[in-house]
């Protein structure tokens, strides 16, 4: 009987080890992970521009094919509950890859500022920056700017991965020079959408922004919705409203409190636009988004 035991488990064991192992699933964590890695990776093509304009240019159209390609991954495993790691580790070594060569100086041209010209300090809003190489302007993260919808957002038709367009309302200065101007275009995604049904009363929708172009020139970024404001709530006072961190005083002060918000709706943590009286999430086109910078970024041809 002991034999009989003993040649079972040894089958047991040779069937487990010619078998291929099964790959543990991928976690929504893992998926966050890859978000955060190419949030990283946008720095570091950003901080790229500064030395070697023409590759971050290159490494800056890679960037944007792995973005989508993280949405992807993270739409699939929402909705089919499984991921296989191959998928995942293939994308995340790709963004290793390609920070790795955005961090590489044996690629880039950089040569140091001249000594008469010393990196200073400043402020956007309340929070410090710095002004790097090449008169190099850093935003930072925290930095609040409002930003005027081109497009009609509803949760009702709103898919996952669609682009929309918004048009900063105010010039965002760093050290007294313009680094974002007002009409600056930020581009956004609908990274997640729950229309309103019967069983559902609460639509949900999130979006967030990863890019303006400033002067013709798009740079990577990263921002969150905090905040839905009526367009027609500021018309005519854009002159009054500043930017940065006391940028929500200042417009509370204009509307008076929180006159002017967007009715029906509650923002969350995350960007996350939840409806409150069993509609759809509709934020009309001309709505004013105010759009928290959650990492700092660079813009290298300010004015």
């Amino acid at each position: 009987m002991l034999r009989i035991h003993r040649a079972a488990l040894t089958a047991l064991a040779v069937t487990a080890l010619a078998a291929p192992a099964v790959a543990q699933n991928v976690t929504q964590v893992e998926i966050q992970r890859l978000q955060d890695n190419i949030y990283q990776a946008s720095t570091d093509v950003s901080q790229l521009r500064s030395r070697d304009a023409s590759r971050a240019t290159q490494l800056q159209t890679e960037l944007d094919d792995l973005r989508d390609e993280v949405i992807y991954l993270k739409v699939k495993l929402r909705k089919e509950r499984s991921l296989t790691r191959t998928e995942y580790a293939d994308v995340r070594d790709r963004i290793e890859d390609l920070r790795t060569r955005a961090r590489d100086d044996r690629f880039s041209t950089y040569a140091p500022p001249a000594p008469s010209q010393p990196a200073t300090r400043g402020t956007a809003g309340t929070g410090a920056t710095t002004t790097s190489a090449r008169g190099a302007l850093e935003i930072p993260s925290g930095t609040e700017i409002d930003v005027r919808l081109s497009n009609n957002l509803n949760s009702g038709t709103a898919q996952v991965e669609d682009r929309f367009e918004g048009t900063t309302l105010v010039d965002v200065n760093v050290n007294g020079r313009t680094a974002i101007p007002a009409g600056s275009v930020m581009r956004g995604v609908v990274t997640a959408v729950e229309p309103a049904t019967r069983t559902n009363r609460t639509a949900r929708m999130t979006v967030s922004f990863d890019q303006v172009t400033v002067n013709g020139r798009a740079y990577p970024m990263r921002g969150t919705v905090t905040q839905a404001i009526e367009g027609e709530g500021i018309k005519g006072e854009t002159a009054r409203i500043g930017t940065g961190a006391g940028v929500g005083a200042i417009i509370g002060g204009i509307l008076g409190g929180f006159k002017g918000a967007l009715a029906g709706i509650l923002i969350g943590a995350g960007g996350t636009i939840a409806a409150t009286e069993g509609k759809e999430v509709e934020l009309p086109q001309g709505s004013v988004l105010r759009v928290r910078i959650d990492s700092p970024f660079q813009v290298t041809n300010a004015r």
